[in-house]
Order: C-alpha cells, then structure tokens, then sequence
C-alpha cells in the first residue's frame, strides 16, 4: 500500500521545484549576458575599424545582426552533426560541445572560400532590384528575419534548416521590395521538393544500413565471428564515404576535384582503411562474449570521427547562411552597388566562425538533446547508421541532382532508425505474444493491463480491441517530434519570408 504524501513531502516536492526553476534561470540569464557580450564585441570591433566612414552605423548594426543569425545557427543547426553521437554515449555533451566548436570554426574559417553568393540558391533576380540602397535594406532584413526564425525554432525544439530560413527571408524581403516577379519560382520549387525528398531519403538509408546490421550481425549466432567480418567493412566503407562528402562540401572551395578524382579518392581511402581497422576490430573483440553493447562499442570510435568531419564540413558550408547576406551589406555600402557575389572580408568570417561556435555552446544542448535522445533512442549502432546516412544522402543526391537539406536529412535519418526498430519490435511481439485474454478463460495468472483490457471489453469492445494493439505495439518513435518537427519545416519558408517582408517595411520605414 503506497503512504500517503504528508503536508511536508508536498512542501519539500515544492521547495525541489523552485530549486530547479530558480537554477534553469539564472543558467539561461548567464547564457544570454554572454550572448550580449558577443555582439558587443561585434559592435565594438566594426565601430573602431570602421566608425569614421560613410553609414557606419549601418555598418555595425548589419555585424550584429550576422552575429546574431550566426548564434542562432550554432544554437540549432549542429546538433544533427554531434545529437546522434551525444545520444549514443559515444560522446559526452560536453565533449560533443567542444569537438563540434573546434571544428565549425575551423571549417568557416580554412574551407570557407574567399567569395560567397550574396543571394541564396538564386531565390530572387538581383537586376530586379531598382538601386544598392534597397539590395542593402533586403539583405538586412533577410538575414534578421532568418536569425529570428531560427530563435524560435531552437525555443520550440525543432531542427529547421538554416538555408530554407534564410531563403524564405530573401524571398519575401525581395518580394516586399519589387514585387513576386523578382523571385526565382523553379527554385522555390526545388527547395519545397527537398521538405519530402530530404528526410524520405536519409531514413531510407539509415534504416536499410540498421536492417543489414542486425541481420548480417545481431540477429546471427556468432556475433562476435560476424562482427569480426562485416565491421571492417562498413567502417571503412564509412571513411570513403566521408572522404568524398567532405571533397564535394567540406573543402570545395579551397579545392574543387572532378568526379572522377573524387571517386578515386573515395576508393584509396576504402582500401588504405580496411586492413587496419580489420585488425583493430580483431583486437579489441577477443574477449567479447557477443553481447549487443559490446558489438555496439565497436562503432564508438568512427561516430567521435564523424561527428568532427560533419561539423567541418557544416562549417564551410552553412556559415555562407550568416555571412553571406552581410559580405553583400559590406560590399553594397563600400561600392554602392549591388553585388551577386562578394569578397569576404577576414572580420565578417571571424564574426560568422565564432558565432556559430558560441551559439552552439551557449544554446547547443536543447536541440542536441532531442536530435540524439528525445525522437528515439540511440546507441553506437544506430548513430553509425544516421551519420552515415548524413554522408551518403548528400552523395547520392547530388548525382541526382536532386535538392536536399542536412537538417531534413539527419532527422529523417533518426526517425527512419526509429521506426524500423518500431517495426521489428512489433513483429516479435506478435510471434511471441499469447492468446488474447477471452481465449485462456477467465482473470487468473493475467497481469495488471491485461485484467483492465478484459474489463473495458465488458463495456466497450472496439475500445478494448484498440487498447490491446496499442499494448502490444511498442512506440520507439516519439510522434509528438515528429508533428512538431514535421511542421517546423513546412513553415520555415513562409514564416521567413513573412518576417523577411515585415522587416523590410520597417527599415525602409525607419531609413527614410
């Protein structure tokens, strides 16, 4: 018989409660001081080296804003590189925060490029745009509307893109400014086809990649023997997979090889990795006993690696999403025309590369949490699966030609692993399952839900048949993500271009 709670458990519970809520603000009030302190810093920099040329006010608004939109990149955006890998144990948050900060910054930074496209995936026509005054006042507020979407998104939870934020900013400032003929529409198209392709895609891999796993693997009699000849085999066919993903992203713009070379590298890198990993895999299984965690601890390793590659290669990429737009502010004041592709000045990198670093160690944890433990959960095996698929996805898209987005494709990846696991629990449930309640006879020997069920059948059937199938059916996938998620990304593109549109009014309103 449970003890009922006294007047002072209530009072203690209470105490705990406002502990914690007290804790939870203060740590959120050190987070955001900091986050001031960075676009400070933003502020004060480009006030010094800039404060006695023309418009500098401007000038140092536009940094901090890029600032703001690079925070708010690290803050939701790298979590699909380092979530699975955190979520497994493979890496501790604080490990994940440090490996994915070191190398976000090192991507922006040495594989950046020196030139970056002011107008992102072409969404708008630059010639439609009357003067550089108002190309200036479009970027501003695509880069602030992009920025803010993202802060909402990262305090709901949900993994967005920060591409397609940053496209709906253009889209609906450019809109604002010139009107829907200035918009690309067949990219548009393109980048709504990326919302299904994307995730379809990348859970498709990761969860064909699961099923070869556990039935080539941990569903054979000798793990170990298994392990001893597939493993080698699936980490190396890893490493070339990364190599030609981080040749076609990661360092494309300090190095741009054909197909051709970039396959063959893809290869040397499979063969060179196969001999000592087939050896490492055979030392470290000759005292296993074939458990699952420690098939899964064989993976461990490879998952730290990926997690450090992705991140370089999401920080040479995605960190265009904040300089971008503010390397075309710097250009349109200091020439006074509108620029389709500009130099990158070293400051406006830095801005963008500590950003993102900053933002993902000050916010980073939320969206880690739900990327790598919250959808479903993961341990080294499934990780595998889902960076992985983060790889090979980009790959088998772009020799498609076919438009993904690394969000769509790293939580598409979860889920898809989280639903297979779903199905195959509910299929040995079935086969394992004893007859129904009505068929054994009576209550004796029935557990707790059982005897419930059987008394709902007495007063509802249809219900009780219902309750049945939910307690044999096992939900490894939390749906309530996938709702919100799922909606998350419709809304993107609208709900930036709404912004976009928005801001645009008001700094014109503001400007004249």
């Amino acid at each position: 018989m449970v003890a009922k709670k006294t007047a002072l458990d209530k009072d203690l519970k209470w105490q705990r409660r406002m502990d914690a809520g007290v804790g939870e603000t203060a740590s959120l009030s050190a987070k955001l001081g900091l986050s001031l302190v960075f676009l400070l810093a933003c502020s004060a920099f480009v006030a010094f080296h800039m404060g006695g040329l023309p418009r500098s006010g401007f000038l140092i608004a536009a940094a901090v804003i890029g600032g703001y939109m690079a925070l708010n990149i690290g803050a939701n955006d790298v979590a699909n590189n380092v979530g699975p890998a955190v979520g497994s144990k493979a890496l501790t948050m604080v490990g994940a925060l440090f490996v994915a900060a070191i190398f976000e910054a090192a991507g922006a930074i040495l594989a950046g490029g020196d030139v970056v496209s002011t107008i992102k995936n072409g969404i708008i026509d630059p010639s439609q745009m009357p003067d550089a005054q108002t190309f200036i006042w479009v970027m501003t507020a695509a880069l602030l509307a992009a920025a803010l979407w993202l802060n909402l998104a990262t305090y709901l939870g949900a993994p967005v893109s920060t591409t397609h934020s940053i496209v709906g900013g253009v889209m609906g400032a450019g809109m604002a400014a010139v009107g829907t003929h200035a918009v690309h529409w067949s990219n548009m198209g393109a980048i709504a086809a990326s919302w299904v392709i994307s995730p379809i895609l990348g859970g498709l891999i990761a969860a064909g990649f699961l099923a070869f796993i556990k039935f080539r693997i941990l569903f054979v009699e000798d793990r170990v023997a298994a392990a001893r000849k597939w493993v080698p085999l699936l980490v190396s066919f890893m490493v070339a997979a990364f190599t030609v993903y981080l040749m076609m992203k990661g360092i494309k713009k300090v190095w741009k090889a054909d197909t051709v070379t970039i396959l063959l590298i893809g290869v040397a890198a499979f063969g060179l990795t196969l001999w000592p990993v087939r050896k490492a895999v055979y030392r470290a299984s000759r005292e296993m006993t074939g458990r699952r965690k420690e098939i899964a601890s064989l993976f461990r390793i490879p998952l730290v690696v990926s997690a450090a590659l992705l991140s370089f290669a999401h920080g040479s990429n995605d960190v265009a999403n904040a300089i971008g737009p503010l390397a075309a502010i710097v250009s349109g004041v200091h020439q006074g025309a509108i620029v389709t592709s500009a130099p990158i000045p070293m400051w406006v990198m830095v801005i963008g590369a500590l950003g993102i670093s900053a933002g993902l160690l000050l916010f980073g944890p939320k969206l880690i949490k739900t990327v790598g433990s919250k959808i479903t959960k993961l341990d080294p095996i499934r990780a595998y699966t889902v960076a992985l698929s983060a790889a090979l996805t980009v790959i088998v898209a772009s020799a498609l030609g076919l438009p993904v987005s690394s969000t769509h494709i790293a939580v598409g990846a979860v889920f898809g692993v989280g639903f297979l696991r779903e199905s195959l629990s509910h299929r040995r449930r079935l086969q394992d399952a004893p007859p129904p309640p009505m068929l054994i006879g009576g209550t004796d020997g029935m557990d707790q839900q059982s005897q419930d069920i059987e008394a709902l059948r007495q007063l509802d059937p249809n219900l009780a048949e219902r309750a049945e199938r939910k307690l044999r059916k096992r939900l490894l996938v939390r749906r309530r993500y996938a709702l919100t998620i799922a909606t998350a990304w419709v809304v993107t593109v609208p709900a930036g271009a709404f912004l976009g549109a928005l801001l645009y009014f008001t700094i014109r309103g503001m400007m004249l």
